[in-house]
């Protein structure tokens, strides 16, 4: 379980496809503090640590994940947003994240907004609470963020200057991929919704 506060962004050091498999290796500098078999959260990703050595682990995605999420799209040198898994007794300052990507969403639309930045995201509606509403929780790239101007298959967040710098929308543009996670309340309600309301 994640909230979408991003700690801090890894640079992506080697890539080792695997089959179908791709195994990533990140720089982190608190690779000494993680364990292996914990839960990372990638660009809002859940990865499962699987080698650690000096500054760098090691983290492996599966066929289903590199399809669904922007992960196969990765190069060496890219930044990648990380969160460790919440503690029970830590504040839920973003929202409730899974760490499981519904689907990616393309940037179409970077404007300044006089010392912030709106982006906007298109997607492909597929129902099932695969929806945004105005003013809900949205995560993108790992990072939990506040829905504007929300339409059918589009929707527009609003980045600070702290959000810009200290995550991966610091190169983010026009045309980027990035991971989308969808309320997961509201996908909840969808399911219940189409199950019991005929």
């Amino acid at each position: 379980m994640f909230s979408g506060i991003v700690e801090r962004m890894a640079e992506v050091v080697a890539i080792r496809t695997d089959r179908q498999n791709k195994d990533f290796t990140l720089r982190a500098d608190f690779a000494q503090e993680l364990k292996i078999d914990q839960s990372v959260a990638h660009n809002g990703v859940c990865l499962t640590v699987v080698d650690i050595k000096d500054d760098t682990y090691t983290v492996t995605a599966m066929r289903e994940t590199l399809e669904r999420s922007n992960l196969g799209l990765l190069r060496v040198g890219d930044l990648v947003n990380l969160e460790r898994s919440m503690k029970p007794d830590a504040l839920l300052d973003g929202h409730i994240v899974q760490g499981h990507v519904d689907q990616t969403a393309e940037c179409i639309a970077k404007e300044d907004a006089d010392g912030s930045w709106y982006f906007t995201f298109r997607y492909t509606p597929q129902g099932g609470g695969l929806c945004t509403v105005e003013k809900g929780s949205v995560t993108v790239n790992g990072v939990s963020l506040t829905v504007c101007d929300s339409k059918e298959d589009s929707f527009r967040v609003a980045i600070i200057p702290y959000t810009l710098e200290h995550t991966n929308f610091c190169r983010m543009e026009v045309g980027s991929k990035v991971n989308l996670e969808f309320d997961i309340v509201g996908k909840y309600i969808a399911r219940l919704m189409t199950q019991y309301i005929k």
